[in-house]
């Protein structure tokens, strides 16, 4: 089972930026950790990180993989079209952020894509990747 890994912008910057709210790991530290589980899962993971809207679409309808895990970062709140290439594909897609977006600002609590995506999981920090993982693993192998 293959699994693309697909970031959104600013999450280049984990472990920089406001380490109080995203945590101190860098990007490349949690996809490490990704990277071991899908491993102990039997899984193959790829990663992709753009902080650009067009190549995270282009990535999404490109995507030669089982499952896709995605953390559009605001783009989540506000991207239509990201929505539409979401739609445009047959590939499972899991929306996954670090934050629990329901605990922080306003504009944060409504996500374009929660609906066109299998599932969402929020507030876990790294583990919401993995859990992620967890859910193409059960759900995908039936």
């Amino acid at each position: 089972m293959k699994i693309l890994v697909i970031n959104g912008p600013n999450l280049n910057m984990l472990g920089k930026r406001e380490p109080e709210i995203y945590g101190s790991d860098t990007l490349e530290a949690i996809e490490v950790e990704i990277a071991r589980r899908a491993s102990d899962l039997g899984m193959k993971v790829y990663f992709f990180q753009s902080n650009i809207e067009g190549e995270i679409i282009n990535a999404i309808q490109n995507a030669e993989c089982d499952g896709i895990i995605l953390n559009a970062g605001a783009f989540s709140h506000y991207s239509y079209a990201i929505r539409d290439a979401i739609r445009s594909v047959d590939t499972p897609v899991v929306e996954v952020h670090l934050t629990n977006i329901y605990a922080r600002e306003d504009f944060r609590h409504k996500s374009v894509l929660a609906d066109v995506c299998a599932g969402q999981i929020s507030g876990f920090g790294k583990h919401s990747y993995i859990l992620a993982l967890e859910y193409f693993k059960f759900s995908l192998e039936k």
